[in-house]
């Protein structure tokens, strides 16, 4: 897979997982892609203070974008 492709399946795992994010106000945005095993994200709007924000990240993003892109080992926010 091309780091293009790569980008592409991740921000169509990011599309999937938009729409719960929005239903609680908040949102995601891809910020980087390193070495194509890291995937640096920016949680946006009510996800920002949210309480289970680390949860959602791990459990729900990161679970997703390994399903579109199984080479990616890791998913991080940067605040």
């Amino acid at each position: 897979m091309t780091s293009e492709e790569l980008r592409e399946n991740v921000e169509k795992a990011l599309d999937e997982i938009r729409p719960f994010l929005e239903s609680d106000g908040g949102n995601i945005s891809l910020i980087a892609i390193e070495d194509d095993k890291t995937v640096k994200v920016q949680l946006e709007g009510a996800c920002v203070g949210c309480s289970v924000n680390q949860m959602t990240l791990k459990s729900g993003v990161e679970m997703t974008i390994k399903k579109y892109a199984p080479q990616i080992e890791e998913v991080l926010n940067i605040e």
